[in-house]
């Protein structure tokens, strides 16, 4: 039986990766950003060991997120699901002054990554938009551009595989990896999506 916590566990992929492993035995920690998404985490997936809570938008509840799965012990496997699409019009600004969408989908990954005690395995969730980066990693934070919410998403996607690359060069006792789980109908995805959410 395997410990794990995912991010952005309330609903979507998350949530129904989180059930797909209690079901086949395995101890699960879910995580939402409020306490009334974790009471409904909690009333929809009863049998997970917890919910964790923290915005991920902002630094302070990332780093208390981090506290908090460390003092719940060590895990065999952090699967970071959590992510904000890329139908942002403007760009938003976190508490930390930072664009939402690369606090949430890079930032937020790249601090747990840092301060979670070191796992067994590391889970990316990435996007095949990824492709669609700035290779340049210049104006990270979207102060000096004009603001685009799909180059900014898929800068975010790009930013997520080089981590999880980094963390397989650095840690080598880590696996760590990146995956798409194509473009599914969540949320985020939208209706419109093609793909097959149960396979995502």
């Amino acid at each position: 039986m395997a410990h794990v916590f995912i991010t952005g566990s309330s609903d979507g992929l998350g949530r129904l990766a989180g059930e797909l492993l209690i079901s086949q035995g395995h101890s699960v920690v879910l995580h939402a950003r409020s306490e009334q998404r974790a009471a409904e985490t909690k009333k929809a997936v009863p049998k997970a060991d917890a919910v964790v809570i923290g915005d991920l938008s902002s630094i302070a509840q990332t780093r208390g997120i981090a506290e908090q799965i460390n003092a719940l012990g060590s895990f065999d496997a952090v699967i970071h699901n959590a992510g904000v699409g890329y139908k942002e019009p403007r760009r938003i600004a976190t508490e930390d002054g930072l664009p939402h969408v690369f606090a949430v989908n890079t930032l937020a990954p790249y601090i747990l990554t840092a301060l979670i005690q070191r796992p067994k395995r590391l889970i990316y969730l990435s996007s095949g938009l990824h492709q669609n980066d700035d290779p340049s990693l210049q104006d990270l934070a979207w102060e000096a551009r004009g603001w685009q919410g799909t180059q900014a998403y898929s800068d975010t996607k790009f930013y997520d595989v080089l981590l999880a690359f980094a963390v397989a060069r650095r840690w080598h006792d880590v696996l760590s990896n990146a995956l798409e789980p194509g473009w599914v109908a969540t949320k985020m995805g939208g209706l419109g999506a093609l793909d097959d959410l149960e396979a995502g």
